[in-house]
């Protein structure tokens, strides 16, 4: 069995000078003169992370809005026509926990939003016109756990949007006309859970329920001819990673219950002439996503589930893109179950997907574009998915769709839309 990414990694950290990560990357001859600024950062919490809150309503016109966050850790380190450097560790031993209740009694109004997040530990690093350099370690061994409810089973709402969010660690790149050069490395041992989900007996408009759980999570984003060189490492070997979401409506429009539970995922955007990226995903962490809806009657309503152990998506508009991805999936395994229940109505979509490594890649053909990839994937899991609609009376269309893939890669040259 291959041994977690950051055992892997510990010999090899120092052995990378950042500015050898940055050759070829280039920078406005207005700064190259300037002495990059040092920030070094420790964080470490041992401390148990609560934040909560419930909101108990009869009537509202426009709409209830709640938003509940809890995190460990966070650090945010930016530059504007300007370098930086950055060192980063942070470390979360303590229970993390955020959760949002909602009870209407008669009416939630014109739109309503209910968001609870939760994290262990989180970094944001970005560059405008400038050159940030960073390594950052994330380690995560305590559990995080996010819950958003609406209880509104005798009262009515126009549009709802309810949304949970749970990370064990996570990190955010955002490059305007920047270039950055990272080594970004992640390990979860916890669990991490998304949970919650809504009761209304009408909706008029649109309800949108979704729940999101990710061991590890990077996003990379560069725009306005950026440029990139990163190293990502990320490992999760928690017991759990779960999103699940349960919807229940009397009389509903158009409906959506969606549950995304990821062991590692990593999403790098770039539109510029560079984006070099080599990524290492190890999970043996049981992933499970669960979505389950029902509506007496229903316009359009549509159940999803998303499993996956690693997942990466990786694409630059421009000149280059330069992928070395290598995923390992094994372990508790990985499962997506979605199912809905009505009773009359229209339209109803049902689908269930889960895999054990998934890769895309994609380069612009119309920016002369070039892609160089090397992928390597091994799953050992058991991979399983299950869709499930039942309708007791009539409809117009009933669509069920279940996918199960052990390894998917997918690379194209192709010119957007």
């Amino acid at each position: 069995m291959r041994k977690p990414a950051m055992t892997r990694l510990a010999g090899t950290l120092a052995a990378i000078p950042m500015c050898a990560m940055l050759s070829g990357v280039v920078t406005s001859p207005a700064f190259a003169q300037t002495s990059p600024s040092p920030v070094l950062n420790n964080q470490l919490n041992l401390g148990e992370i609560f934040s909560g809150q419930t909101l108990n309503v009869q009537t509202v016109s426009d709409g209830v809005t709640a938003s509940t966050v809890a995190q460990a850790n966070g650090v945010s380190v930016g530059v504007t026509n300007a370098d930086a450097t950055a060192t980063s560790y942070q470390d979360n031993q303590g229970k993390v926990y955020g959760q949002t209740v909602v009870d209407v009694g008669d009416n939630a109004g014109a739109a309503s939003a209910v968001r609870s997040t939760a994290a262990g530990n989180s970094a944001s690093l970005s560059a405008s016109n400038g050159t940030i350099s960073a390594f950052a370690v994330q380690t995560n061994s305590a559990e995080v756990t996010a819950r958003g409810q609406v209880e509104a089973a005798n009262a009515e709402a126009k549009d709802l949007t309810v949304s949970t969010l749970a990370m064990g660690n996570t990190a955010g790149v955002n490059l305007d006309n920047g270039s950055a050069g990272l080594r970004l490395s992640q390990n979860t041992r916890a669990n991490t859970l998304a949970d919650g989900g809504a009761v209304v007996q009408y909706v008029s408009g649109t309800s949108a329920v979704t729940s999101t759980t990710t061991g590890n999570n990077i996003n990379i984003q560069g725009g306005n001819q950026s440029a990139a060189r990163a190293i990502t490492d990320q490992a999760n070997t928690a017991q759990v990673t779960q999103a699940s979401k349960f919807t229940a409506y009397g009389n509903s429009y158009l409906t959506a219950t969606t549950a995304t539970a990821t062991g590692n995922n990593l999403s790098a955007t770039n539109e510029g002439p560079l984006m070099d990226l080599t990524s290492n995903q190890w999970n043996t962490s049981y992933v499970r996503g669960q979505a389950e809806g029902s509506s007496y009657q229903f316009g359009a309503a549509q159940t999803q589930a998303y499993a996956a152990g690693n997942a990466s998506q990786v694409n630059n508009v421009g000149a280059e893109l330069v992928l070395d991805n290598l995923q390992t999936n094994s372990g508790g395994g990985v499962e997506a179950t979605a199912s809905f229940q009505g009773n009359d109505g229209y339209d109803a979509v049902t689908t269930a997907t889960a895999m054990g490594n998934a890769v895309t890649g994609y380069v612009c053909a119309r920016c002369n574009g070039r892609m160089t990839v090397t992928n390597n994937q091994t799953n050992s899991a058991d991979i399983g998915a299950k869709s499930s609609t039942t309708i007791t009376s009539s409809g117009r269309q009933v669509t069920g769709v279940s996918t199960a893939i052990g390894n998917n890669a997918s690379f194209n040259v192709s010119a957007p839309n």
